[in-house]
């Protein structure tokens, strides 16, 4: 069953036209992944689904409603990591993710949150204030906060960046077991890795080409399961 939708999109930003004409539809235990070049339009397609802007046209839905009727509820189902991460210099690892916790969770779920940093390798870091943590342990600590709390949507830019090979394998066991339990992950990447048996959108074939005269076209696609 076909749950989070998005029906002809056009993205406008920064006085152009990003991309148009694009459609997906995602279920339970699905995943996509974004492709394109910088500038392309992944980033902005991600925030785009996650409630943070509206397209120029077009509708992105849940369950046939769109978002934009109830965004508060959208944004209960939904975890959206972009490429800042987000870590309070004066808090400890486990009072930051217990934040972002009890932000969705009324009662912050200790266990939870220490168990989400140990499996992506950070556990002891969990008494460190956030201004010792180097690049790579603030990005573990901004993608624990999936692991520790629930939610159905996961909208993920580029989470590789900065992680050790180790931290990469560790989350995208996460992600499987996310999909595993009926979860659905939109996912963008330079990287060659993919997900396993995962859609893929590339941004660059929904690009307008300057046409001769000042017109504009671009192709329209469907990416559906």
């Amino acid at each position: 069953m076909v749950k989070f939708t998005g029906t002809d999109l056009v993205c406008y930003r920064g006085e152009r036209t990003v991309f148009q004409g694009l459609t997906f539809g995602l279920g339970g235990g699905e995943a996509v992944m974004l492709r394109g070049a910088n500038g392309s339009g992944k980033s902005s397609l991600l925030r785009l689904m996650a409630g943070l802007g509206r397209p120029l046209s077009g509708v992105i839905g849940w369950q046939g409603q769109s978002i934009a009727d109830d965004p508060e509820a959208h944004n209960a189902r939904l975890h959206y990591i972009g490429h800042h991460d987000p870590v309070k210099p004066v808090l400890t690892v486990a009072e930051n993710l217990g934040f972002w916790a009890a932000l969705r969770s009324p009662k912050e779920d200790t266990n939870a949150v220490m168990a989400a940093l140990e499996r992506l390798g950070i556990g002891h870091l969990a008494g460190v204030p956030g201004r010792f943590l180097s690049a790579g342990q603030k990005r573990r600590v901004n993608l624990a906060r999936v692991l520790a709390s629930s939610a159905d949507l996961w909208l993920l830019d580029e989470p590789q960046t900065a992680l050790d090979k180790a931290a990469e394998h560790s989350f995208f066991d996460a992600i499987a077991e996310h999909r595993s339990n009926g979860g659905m992950v939109v996912m963008s990447s330079h990287a060659d890795k993919n997900l396993a048996d995962a859609m893929e959108i590339d941004l660059g074939k929904f690009q307008q080409e300057a046409r001769s005269g000042g017109a504009a076209t671009g192709t329209k696609q469907e990416v559906q399961a």
